[in-house]
């Protein structure tokens, strides 16, 4: 079960879930294709060049075995981040978690939230992710990062927040008695 399921009060209901974008495994990708690229001309260089071992022909295919184990390294690790990351706006609060080893947590009631933000990179923009921010009375401030749809994101937190101070207002008029004079 989840970390966000686990950890609902009573009477507490998820209302909206966020998600982590697969452009987090771009960083792996582009190092995939450089390795693969470093061994594509270390094998024509070494086909074109059979004047026996060079200093070159050693270096290029361990560059390569290289970038390739690092490009593997990055693919778990945007793997976990994928995997391990919830996000989540319920009735009563925010509630956001990261890490599998290391956790870091947040759970902001929405009447503690002050403001909710987004950051758009060029490449953000063009696949419809970001980073979002929530800040929160006292100057508490988390960001999550590859949020898809951040701007949908940002939007349905503060009409769930609305939807909820409305209903909190409503709630305190018909509860308290008017004064008469």
């Amino acid at each position: 079960m989840s970390y966000v399921q686990d950890n609902l009060m009573p009477n507490e209901k998820i209302l909206f879930s966020a998600r982590i974008h697969p452009a987090i495994f771009l960083p792996a990708v582009v190092s995939f294709i450089a390795s693969s690229a470093i061994v594509v001309f270390s094998l024509s260089w070494g086909s074109q060049h059979n004047s026996g071992v060079s200093l070159l022909s050693g270096i290029i295919p361990c560059m390569a075995g290289l970038f390739f184990i690092y490009s593997i390294g990055l693919g778990l690790q945007a793997l976990i981040i994928m995997f391990t990351t919830e996000f989540a706006v319920t009735n009563r609060r925010v509630i956001a978690k990261t890490g599998f080893i290391r956790r870091h947590t947040l759970e902001m009631l929405l009447s503690k939230i002050e403001s909710v933000a987004v950051h758009q990179s060029i490449l953000g923009r063009l696949l419809d992710f970001g980073t979002v921010t929530v800040t929160g009375t006292g100057g508490t401030e988390e960001s999550f990062r590859a949020i898809v749809e951040p701007l949908a994101v940002r939007s349905k937190i503060n009409q769930i927040i609305e939807h909820y101070t409305q209903a909190y207002t409503q709630q305190q008029r018909t509860s308290t008695p008017e004064v008469s004079s």
